[in-house]
C-alpha cells in the first residue's frame, strides 16, 4: 500500500497529465477559472486583484489575461485533496 505523499505525487502526476491533455502547458483565464473552480471570467479577475488565486499567476508580453503552469494547478490540486482526507 502507497503512503501519504506517494499518493498525492501520483494524483499531481494525473490531475498534471489531465491538464496538459485538455489545456496545454500554459492555462490561459478561461482554463484557469474552469480548472480551479471559479464561477467566471470576473470572480477570477477579482481573485487575481486581491492576490487570492492559490497558484502563481502571470501575464504574457502582448498577451491579455493571465496564465498560470498546469504542473502549478495541478500540484495546488493535489494538495487540496489531501487536506481534504487528512
Amino acid at each position: 500500500m502507497k503512503n501519504r505523499i506517494e499518493q498525492v505525487s501520483d494524483l499531481e502526476k494525473a490531475l498534471e497529465a489531465d491538464l496538459l491533455r485538455e489545456y496545454g502547458p500554459l492555462l490561459t483565464s478561461n482554463s484557469l477559472r474552469k480548472a480551479l473552480g471559479y464561477p467566471s471570467l470576473e470572480a477570477l479577475r477579482q481573485a487575481v486583484a486581491r492576490n487570492k488565486v492559490p497558484v502563481h499567476v502571470f501575464s504574457l508580453p502582448n498577451r491579455r489575461g493571465k496564465f498560470a503552469l498546469a504542473k502549478d494547478v495541478a500540484a495546488w490540486l493535489a494538495e487540496q485533496r489531501n487536506r481534504v482526507d487528512n
